[in-house]
């Protein structure tokens, strides 16, 4: 079974890329939480395929409808957005789903249909002499599965299986923005061999000048998202963007895909969330960052850059404000320590291209391959930062959590 998070905040997920639908169970947020269903919306349409024109050309809205877990007294609110109908035996059943509420300590549902699929363009794929495309989970996935698994792109290995840790990830958002204050960013700050010059971490080590007891205010947050979002592709370097943009452009047109770097950032983090081993918060990031899918590699504020120096370069100097620099990415032994949490993440090209290779049929039969039919990502990192983002935000409400759970009160004995 699998679960993102956990044991006390997490989420599961189930669907595959040309099902019905995508379904997701939220379990563990704290009762009380306002929940608006236009707020989860809004991290969604950033995830959707056909939401950017340099990612997929599948185009699905990806509107998501909550089941469960919201609640308020105010029916006529609770109830006033959604409706979820389905045909059964040349019936129709109707009824209508929960727009915005408040969280109840149950597990939250939410479903998202998949509206856009030509299941038909994966014929090539399918059973034992169906065609394995190199770099993608065809082979492994067959053979695992003894044969019963949903060929149609990719099923369960589809990076539309991330609609779940973006709904989980959203939630758990907006309970850290409410309780501390934390913001989760992502950049793209490598397309190929083009790098951006500016990077999101620095910006925001300019915007803290050095005082990490300072948190960083919500205008600077805005102003640094309004960026982001006014960029070709997400990404805080408008210039480099523009390049990147084109190159991906390119490389779609010659049938190829590239790879990409993203720059993971979360400000305002609560110090001491983690564990300094087996549950240390920088092993729960790297493991949930890499699991995503395409990703091939992982790396914590500076990363392999840390291998050139010597202790007293790398060290970050402290004072009764706290760190000056952050070298370190806002952990040290597992646990935050108010810094900024920084991450870059790699992305390998898309499997899925439009030109010749060498391969086999499921049977290991050799072939030269070529993709008949199918719509895939030049670029996946061009989509794969809100995903990033939701992950991360999933690790620090369940460590937050955690925390919390070491500190006990009298208090909670007293029902009267």
């Amino acid at each position: 079974m699998e679960i993102l998070g956990g044991p006390l905040f997490g989420v599961a997920g189930a669907g595959e890329s040309h099902g019905p639908a995508i379904t997701t169970i939220v379990f563990g947020c704290p009762p009380g939480q306002p929940i608006r269903r236009g707020d989860v919306q809004a991290f969604l349409d950033r995830r959707r395929p056909g939401g950017n024109r340099h990612g997929t050309p599948r185009n699905e809205k990806d509107k998501v409808v909550f089941l469960s877990g919201i609640y308020q007294d105010d029916t006529d609110a609770l109830l006033g957005g959604a409706k979820v109908s389905v045909n059964v035996d040349d019936a129709t059943y109707e009824t209508e789903a929960y727009e915005e509420g408040f969280t109840t300590g149950e597990p939250i549902a939410a479903i998202v249909l998949s509206t856009s699929k030509k299941s038909g363009h994966y014929t090539q794929l399918t059973g034992e002499t169906g065609e394995v495309r190199p770099g993608h989970t065809d082979l492994v996935k067959f053979h695992q599965s003894n044969g019963f698994v949903d060929i149609r792109g990719g099923g369960r290995s589809s990076y539309r299986a991330t609609i779940s840790d973006v709904i989980g990830g959203s939630i758990a958002r907006i309970v850290l923005a409410e309780k501390f204050g934390t913001v989760i960013l992502s950049s793209i700050a490598q397309v190929g061999s083009l790098q951006a010059k500016e990077s999101l971490s620095d910006r925001v080590s300019e915007l803290m000048q050095g005082d990490a007891s300072r948190p960083l205010e919500s205008a600077a947050i805005d102003k640094i998202e309004q960026q982001l979002a006014a960029a070709e592709i997400h990404s805080i370097d408008a210039e480099f963007a523009d390049t990147a943009a084109e190159l991906i452009k390119e490389t779609r047109i010659k049938g190829d895909s590239v790879g990409a770097l993203v720059e993971v950032v979360a400000v305002n983090v609560p110090p001491l969330l983690g564990d300094p081993l087996y549950e240390s918060l920088k092993l729960r990031l790297m493991g949930a960052l890499g699991g995503v899918n395409a990703a091939e590699s992982v790396e914590v504020g500076a990363g392999r850059r840390v291998v050139e120096r010597f202790g007293s370069e790398n060290n970050d100097p402290i004072r009764k404000t706290g760190y000056v620099r952050n070298s370190h990415g806002g952990m040290l032994g597992g646990i935050t320590t108010g810094m900024p949490l920084v991450m870059h993440v790699g992305f390998k090209p898309t499997s899925t291209i439009n030109l010749p290779q060498k391969s086999v049929l499921k049977n290991l039969q050799e072939i030269d391959f070529e993709l008949k039919q199918g719509r895939h990502d030049p670029c996946v990192g061009v989509r794969a930062g809100i995903t990033l983002e939701s992950r991360v935000a999933i690790e620090l409400l369940n460590a937050s959590l955690i925390h919390q759970s070491r500190r006990l009160s009298s208090d909670l004995a007293k029902l009267f």
